[in-house]
């Protein structure tokens, strides 16, 4: 079974800088396959709650200012009181962000169309920075024109899969609008579980209880009961592993309202969800990560100069810990995972050497499903043909791993061998400190 990458450096003790970075990049590790979590835009998520008949804010989603204004009198003309403009990338804290065109923020509210027109006129082609996005920030190319709506109360809700209870649990609370995890902490009173049988579904008393329990009452529990059931139809139709709402609200003028949502996906159900999947914004990922994801590898771009080729999320972890404890930096995380085949070695030394940053590669491998033979054959390749001129450092314990030292001592490779974890580390450590 597919683990988080979280759950892998937690089990592993990694430092919280390489926790916060591949948690940031919500990456997904299989002993088999390895994808990353399918992002999908704002305005994506919306239609798709749409689609499933959730109550969502009307939109529209633009590529240039004259459709933005358009977009904007469209709302208008059709009872929309206020806009709201919101810049679309893929990272969270856009509207305390800054553009590289000088425009603070990337939300924005009005209720003039000319003023949509100049806002997205800053907005559009112009890089976005925020505390989520690299320092240079992310080109936005799309702007989201929507009906702004008043907020009477706000509530958070969300549907997940849960190991514990072996299926789906929905987690509300009447204190919406705010990290929910710090709901959780300082008053752990206000959240509110409950898990669904997923052979029989949701039931109305359940979906009646969690309105309840958020606070709606009257017409307008009836009304968040009725999201509640239309939000789990999507998560199970969807193939989700998480549908989360924050905020949950209702209106001043007694609706209930889906405000922003965050939809994550189970990565296996592709075959089953071809259209949601095709949806993939990749223009604002790592180049490199895009290629390994699609040859079956899973690779993460970090700061440092040491490149690390490994099998198993937990041996990377451990890897990037000792090559740090040993005084270097790692320059990625890269799991060959359990299943590889000599093309997707000599693959994964192409991604590594395109980063200008490496100077240095640790092979470290522990070959219980994987045949050392094979590595080492994808290694041979690879040197004969990549022109790889950085030290490289190799560590192969496990199947067949005599065959494959003797596969290296025979290509007359410049091969440092290592014997062993912690000899490994220090002389990549030691190959760029010389």
């Amino acid at each position: 079974m597919a683990l988080c990458v979280g759950h892998q450096l937690i089990r592993c003790g990694a430092n919280h800088k390489l926790l916060s970075r591949l948690t940031k990049q919500a990456s997904r590790i299989s002993p088999i396959t390895c994808k990353r979590w399918l992002n999908l835009q704002e305005y994506q998520s919306k239609k798709l709650m749409e689609d499933y008949s959730v109550n969502v804010q009307r939109f529209h989603l633009v590529d240039s200012a004259p459709a933005a204004e358009s977009a904007a009198q469209d709302l208008l003309n059709t009872n929309a009181k206020e806009l709201v403009i919101k810049a679309m990338i893929l990272a969270g804290g856009r509207g305390k962000g800054h553009f590289t065109s000088g425009l603070k923020g990337g939300v924005h509210l009005t209720k003039d169309p000319k003023k949509v027109l100049e806002l997205c006129k800053e907005m559009i082609g112009y890089n976005l920075i925020t505390k989520q996005t690299p320092p240079a920030g992310v080109q936005v190319k799309n702007v989201m024109v929507a009906e702004a709506l008043d907020i009477a109360r706000e509530t958070y809700f969300a549907i997940l899969m849960d190991r514990a209870h072996n299926g789906p649990v929905m987690v509300g609370s009447p204190a919406g609008g705010m990290d929910i995890e710090e709901v959780a902490e300082k008053t752990p009173h206000l959240i509110f579980k409950d898990a669904i049988d997923i052979n029989k579904g949701i039931y109305d008393l359940q979906a009646a209880k969690m309105a309840e329990n958020l606070g709606f009452v009257g017409e307008k529990a009836q009304k968040a009961a009725e999201q509640i059931k239309k939000l789990y139809e999507l998560f199970i139709k969807v193939d989700a592993t998480q549908v989360e709402i924050n905020p949950f609200g209702e209106t001043p003028d007694g609706d209930v309202v889906c405000f922003d949502a965050k939809v994550n996906f189970d990565d296996n159900a592709e075959f089953r969800q071809k259209d949601i999947f095709a949806l993939e914004d990749k223009s604002e990922s790592d180049p490199k990560e895009v290629d390994a994801t699609n040859s079956g590898l899973s690779y993460i771009s970090m700061d440092g100069n040491i490149a690390c080729l490994v099998n198993g999320a937990g041996l990377a972890m451990a890897t990037m810990d000792i090559i740090q404890h040993c005084g270097g930096s790692p320059a990625n995380f890269l799991d060959l995972g359990g299943g590889v085949q000599e093309h997707q070695v000599y693959h994964a030394f192409k991604i590594v050497m395109s980063d200008e940053k490496v100077k240095a590669i640790l092979v470290n491998i522990f070959g219980g499903i994987v045949d050392c033979k094979i590595i080492a054959n994808g290694i041979v390749k690879a040197g004969r043909e990549l022109n790889i001129n950085v030290p490289l450092v190799v560590r192969l314990e496990g199947m067949n791993v005599n065959e494959a030292k003797k596969i290296l001592e025979e290509s007359k490779l410049p091969i440092t061998s290592a014997e062993d974890f912690g000899d490994a580390a220090k002389k990549a450590v030691a190959s760029v400190s010389s």
